[in-house]
């Protein structure tokens, strides 16, 4: 995702409190809310097409699989950073459906850990390489995908030469992401989807 506003209180002078951003109710975007800051998001064309690409092949095994999950793009759930309250967006959520469905009406950001996180990386690739793991895996998402397209991130995450690499995060026993790289014809490995036919290129070359 691509940062491109900040938006501070009504006075424009000072940071906002969580309790605050969840009731500005905004509807005009995407939206996150980190440091205290809301934060507007957008997205590229292309950004876009690999979201589709992956949503669709979420949505059919679950359909082929007749699985109690729902994904959905544009969900906002509470995170902490540094013990602080934050909400982000990722880019798909994989969600338990009977809580999806439990209260239709609600717009705040979901407080119950999601089965399945994907962010397509951007300009701001750290984000997901190093804040949104840590606040995913403390918040106890059992699977965070990153689908580095661009190969963007730094050559500590891709290796040298950089390639492009679909990242998929699994929490162990003791709470902690254990990463594997996909590239290529790699057949992607995934614990919610274990019969998911999807290698890293399928996703890589859209």
């Amino acid at each position: 995702m691509i940062e491109i506003a900040k938006v501070q209180d009504s006075q424009t002078k000072s940071k906002l409190t969580y309790e605050k951003f969840i009731n500005l109710r905004l509807t005009d975007g995407r939206y996150e809310f980190v440091n205290g800051e809301v934060v507007k998001v957008a997205n590229t064309r292309q950004h876009e097409d690999v979201v589709a690409f992956v949503y669709k092949k979420f949505d059919r095994e679950i359909d082929r699989l007749n699985l109690d999950l729902v994904v959905r793009q544009n969900v906002s759930i509470r995170t902490i950073a540094s013990s602080d309250k934050q909400s982000r967006v990722p880019d798909l959520s994989m969600i338990d459906k009977e809580f999806w469905q439990s209260n239709p009406a609600d717009y705040s950001p979901l407080q119950k850990p999601i089965q399945l996180a994907v962010e397509v990386t951007s300009t701001n690739w750290d984000d997901d390489y190093i804040d949104k793991f840590s606040e995913y895996q403390s918040l106890g998402i059992p699977e965070y995908w990153i689908v580095d397209y661009l190969a963007i991130a730094s050559r500590e995450f891709l290796g040298n030469p950089k390639i492009p690499a679909v990242f998929v995060n699994l929490l162990d026993e003791n709470g902690k992401y254990q990463t594997t790289r996909f590239t290529g014809d790699d057949k992607i490995n995934s614990r919610t989807f274990p019969e998911l036919d999807l290698t890293a290129a399928g996703i890589l070359n859209i």
